[in-house]
């Protein structure tokens, strides 16, 4: 069997491998053991993250419509829940955008939570 070199092709993936990693700090975007190992939790934590930012999303969603809720005299928990007997289906990310950048329509929900408490 014919001995194969693999100067080109290791060339190539290692270079694949440093071009991912640039930006990295230290021998992380240096040398390719160090960048590709680095490169594997990388996009590891790229993948689990891009799940765990609809759960930080909705934590900031849920501490402005709280502080938002408060002004109006009523905590989160008992917003939700009034408009949920009133019948009203709006979105926590719809509600916060209100609580951000339209208080009066805000506090019209929260007068309907209110009213159904």
């Amino acid at each position: 069997m014919t001995r194969v070199k693999r100067g080109y092709t290791r060339h190539q993936r290692h270079k694949k491998v440093l071009k991912l990693a640039k930006g990295y700090r230290a021998s992380n975007s240096k040398l390719f053991k160090v960048a590709n190992e680095q490169l594997l939790h990388s996009l590891y934590y790229s993948f689990a993250h891009r799940r765990k930012k609809k759960g930080d999303f909705r934590k900031l969603w849920i501490a402005r419509i709280n502080a938002a809720a408060r002004i109006n005299g009523l905590s989160y928990s008992k917003m939700v829940h009034g408009l949920k007997v009133a019948g009203v289906d709006v979105n926590r990310k719809v509600l916060a955008e209100m609580a951000v950048s339209d208080a009066a329509a805000f506090s019209k929900f929260a007068d309907v939570a209110k009213a159904n408490l």
